[in-house]
This record gives C-alpha cells, sequence and structure tokens, in this order.
C-alpha cells in the first residue's frame, strides 16, 4: 500500500509497467471534470472508473481485495477514510473470490485507517486488503484498475 499526493505520482511508475500510462490519465487537466464512469486507458489492462457517492459507515462495510488488478483510488473531492490490512491476516471471507468481478470479500477489521483528502491517491497491490468509501459526505474519485498479468 502506498499514500501519497498526484504531484509525487512519478516516483511510483518504475513500480509496474503499465503505471506510466495509467499516470497520463490521472494528469488529464479534465480530470475533475469527467462523467461518472468507465475509462478505457489500454483496453482491459488498464482503465478507470469516475464515481461520486456518498460515503458509507465503517460498520457497513467490508474489506476487499482483487486478484487480477492493481487499484490506484485518486480522491478528487471529499474525504475517503479507507481501511487497510493485509490480506494474508485476513481470516474472516465473507463468501468465495469472484473472478468475473475481481473481488473477494473479508469481515474482518482493518488494521489501519487511512484518511485520503482531494489530490491524495492511495496505490492497493494483490496483497492489500481495503475497505473503501468511508466518509460522512459525498466522495468523488476515480479508480484507476492496472492489470498484473503480463498479457
Amino acid at each position: 500500500m502506498i499514500l501519497d499526493i498526484l504531484e509525487n505520482a512519478q516516483h511510483y511508475i518504475v513500480i509496474n509497467k503499465r503505471f506510466p500510462k495509467a499516470n497520463v490519465f490521472l494528469l488529464r487537466p479534465d480530470l475533475t471534470e469527467l462523467p461518472v464512469g468507465k475509462y478505457e486507458i489500454d483496453g482491459e489492462r488498464i482503465f478507470a472508473l469516475v464515481s461520486k457517492s456518498v460515503g458509507r459507515k465503517r460498520e457497513d462495510a467490508r474489506l476487499e481485495t482483487h486478484d487480477k488488478y492493481i487499484d490506484i483510488q485518486l480522491i478528487l473531492s471529499g474525504t475517503d477514510d479507507m481501511g487497510w490490512k493485509p490480506k494474508s491476516l485476513c481470516k474472516q471471507p465473507s463468501g468465495d473470490y469472484d473472478p468475473k468481478n475481481d473481488i473477494q470479500f473479508f469481515s474482518d477489521q482493518p488494521d489501519t485507517w487511512i484518511t485520503t483528502q482531494r489530490g491524495a491517491f492511495v496505490i492497493f497491490f494483490n496483497d492489500d486488503a481495503h475497505m473503501p468509501l468511508i466518509s460522512s459526505g459525498e466522495i468523488h474519485k476515480v479508480v484507476v484498475k492496472v492489470a498484473v498479468a503480463a498479457t
């Protein structure tokens, strides 16, 4: 898991060969004006999901993990208090892994809370369980999904 501000995003492009393209999208000058929806960056290898939603309470959320994609979650407005826990320490699955939607939920509680404000991003890797969209207000964010597989 990485937490930083958008101005420092270039430091992380060496982590994954697809991060440079993801970074270009995140630096779009019109990013905050994009309508809610899915945006193709590089086919199904890299795409972005722009959302605006009312946050939820901690007790109404579950930790989630992904096997196929790394999440880069950038807050455009509002504050997202995301929970985090190493996937290896999650012992209470809430159902099986859903390969179609690349998600598995857990009932475990986060070990740490990450207050993420406008202009900050979090990178969640495959070994990071995370609980996003925790807020008392509206969250406008973009999640760039970066495929882990080499194809």
